[in-house]
């Protein structure tokens, strides 16, 4: 199984769509109705359940990679996998920047300790590919850090597929012109504007900056045991189904999902309970 061939940003349009269920899924601008996002979103996260139960019962462990610009839609997707998932099973993982102490650990170190444990599925929303992207960008490591990483980041891969785990790599891809539009519904709703960063503007402005880092990063990341699948994803809706239809195609998997369980009768012992008027209730406004 190989990864597929690297887009250049911005080019997501050149991509062939495949429609599902006939053109009449898509509106004018040619986007996935709402309806029927929503009925596929609903018939996904089912299998996803099936897809925990078996994970866990088989004790598999899965490593799954959210990469890719600001607004993208990496959070998105993430939100809707874990939707109706046991947080116990498929876990979200998004480091905040580094300690000092951290910082002056072998670099893959905090990240390995977040890796899955048997019956379990960690989702990172962003990794250690901060350092090949964001950092290397921003100026935030030195070149000799940036060039070793390059060298040891597919061995590390490799190391954690030999181990058992299932490492999946996504990366999200949207174009300039739809970053800036999203940037710019963020900035004119406050109660959206804290997603929009000192540091999300920065990533816009050097969006070329980003393009090249992310095409040195597939050069010596792009790799056969653990290959990046690119999701364009200038249609949220269309880029969500594309990513949680593929990656559930990654994993040979059966319906283990419990049969109803009887429900207990209450058990009845002697008991004279407080007067509830000693309870200090919220008020009820509603």
């Amino acid at each position: 199984m190989t990864g597929f061939s690297s887009l250049p940003e911005g080019a997501d349009d050149l991509v062939e769509r495949t429609m599902p269920a006939g053109a009449d899924n898509y509106n004018k601008s040619g986007r996935l109705k709402k309806s029927y996002y929503e009925a596929e979103l609903a018939r996904m996260q089912e299998e996803l359940v099936k897809l925990q139960y078996w994970v866990q019962e088989k004790g598999l462990r899965a490593a799954v990679i959210f990469e890719g610009r600001g607004s993208a839609g990496k959070g998105g997707v993430i939100k809707r996998i874990t939707e109706r998932s046991s947080p116990r099973i498929v876990k979200v993982v998004a480091l905040p920047k580094p300690t000092e102490r951290e910082q002056s650990q072998w670099y893959f170190q905090r990240y390995v300790e977040n890796l899955p444990a048997a019956g379990e599925i960690v989702m990172f929303d962003r990794s250690w590919y901060n350092r090949s992207n964001v950092e290397w960008v921003m100026g935030f490591c030195t070149e000799q850090q940036h060039q070793e990483f390059l060298r040891s980041c597919p061995e590390f891969e490799r190391m954690l597929v030999r181990s058992g785990i299932k490492v999946l790599k996504y990366w999200f891809s949207v174009s300039w012109e739809e970053q800036r539009r999203r940037f710019e519904s963020r900035n004119e709703e406050p109660l959206k504007r804290w997603k929009l960063s000192e540091m999300d503007l920065e990533e816009h402005r050097l969006y070329v900056r980003y393009s090249m880092a992310k095409d040195t990063t597939f050069q010596y990341t792009d790799i056969k045991q653990a290959p990046w699948y690119v999701v364009p994803s200038d249609d949220k809706r269309s880029a969500r189904l594309n990513c949680i239809s593929h990656l559930l195609s990654q994993f040979e998997y059966k319906d283990v999902v419990p049969d109803p369980v009887q429900l207990p009768d209450r058990e009845d012992i002697p008991y004279v309970r407080p007067p509830m008027n000693e309870q200090t209730f919220i008020p009820q406004r509603y």
